[in-house]
């Protein structure tokens, strides 16, 4: 079988509103996690390590703060020649410039830059969402089913299901239903979005979700596509060759206060589920230059992450601190995600 040709494309674009003033002045993807890593190294390590060599951000919102971190992919060995890391912020000069309207917006509006590279497959990742998976795993199985689509896939508590796109799989692993966040949810089986797309399927579904766009519009050159779940997605389970591919592991959506706060408190389990420290899957970064952690005597520490530059003379526990914090004496944190600028 000929090797496909394949492309990345992570989207970070998104405002944030539902972070509140944690992305006032930074692009949620540049949010710190766990003191040292950003929400976009998840993404950005995973392709690295599925040895996936053409990656592409799609920007929008607070887009210094991201590039800032990004640094042309260098910490992701992603700065090349040929391939690489490419920006893709908002454009004004065509038919299809202005802000995105949403994640299928977004690839709709860069179509003319993804067709001129003519991958093959897409696929379509999320920059907030915390995990580590092997994409090359699920582009097989993409290509073993012939699959427009394949959704990787995992399951939620139900109470959580409501934020996520809801689907039943049957025995071939075929996605026979897809709800985009449904009040009351049929399985607990959501959408991790991590999507592999045959690249020219998608194109032209996409044509024909704009046409109809402009055919309901009062003002067409105003139509514009929303998230994948309002209408993509549907339209490609209806074809009937949408499939599932479960997750075995960690995951969690960073992208309210509350789960990015809880994603925390699993890295201080005594079993955490999480590691970031595997020698063959490390998450990698943009590596700021600090002094070791200073830990005073007086300090006392329970349960906690350490990062460089710490100055430690009061009370921690069951904390997460980023570079350069400072807990004078007789301050105490508890209970608390701590972050640098």
């Amino acid at each position: 079988m000929k090797h496909p040709k394949i492309l990345a494309l992570v989207l970070a674009g998104g405002e944030g509103n539902r972070m509140q003033q944690l992305t006032e002045q930074r692009a949620k993807p540049a949010l710190p996690f766990a003191g040292v890593y950003r929400l976009i190294d998840f993404p950005l390590s995973n392709c690295v390590h599925s040895q996936i060599e053409n990656v592409w951000v799609v920007e929008q919102f607070e887009t210094h703060s991201l590039n800032e971190h990004l640094t042309n992919g260098r910490p992701w060995d992603l700065d090349r020649t040929h391939g690489g890391l490419q920006i893709l912020p908002p454009h004004k000069g065509s038919g299809e410039d202005g802000w995105h309207q949403g994640n299928a917006d977004a690839i709709y509006r860069n179509r003319r830059f993804i067709q001129k590279f003519n991958p093959d497959l897409l696929l379509v990742l999320s920059a907030d969402h915390i995990y580590t998976l092997d994409y090359r795993d699920v582009i097989e199985a993409h290509l073993e089913t012939g699959a427009d689509v394949t959704m990787v896939t995992t399951e939620v508590d139900p109470q959580e299901a409501v934020r996520f796109g809801n689907v039943d799989v049957d025995a071939s692993r075929r996605v026979t239903r897809f709800d985009y966040k449904p009040d009351e949810p049929a399985s607990d089986i959501a959408t991790t979005e991590v999507f592999v797309y045959t690249q020219s399927t998608l194109m032209a579904v996409l044509d024909e979700l704009i046409d109809g766009a402009k055919t309901e519009a009062d003002n067409p050159e105003d139509a514009a596509l929303e998230d994948f779940g309002h209408e993509l997605l549907p339209a490609l389970v209806e074809r009937g060759r949408a499939y599932a591919f479960p997750l075995d592991g960690y995951w969690r959506d960073a992208g309210t206060i509350e789960s990015y706060f809880a994603a925390h408190m699993d890295l201080l389990q005594n079993e955490s589920p999480l590691r970031l420290d595997n020698p063959q899957w490390p998450i990698l970064t943009r590596d700021t230059q600090r002094l070791p952690a200073r830990i005073a005597a007086s300090a006392h520490i329970d349960n906690a992450l350490i990062s460089p530059g710490w100055t430690i003379q009061g009370t921690v526990r069951n904390a997460v601190l980023s570079p350069g914090v400072v807990i004078e004496n007789g301050a105490t944190v508890e209970d608390a995600v701590l972050l640098h600028s």
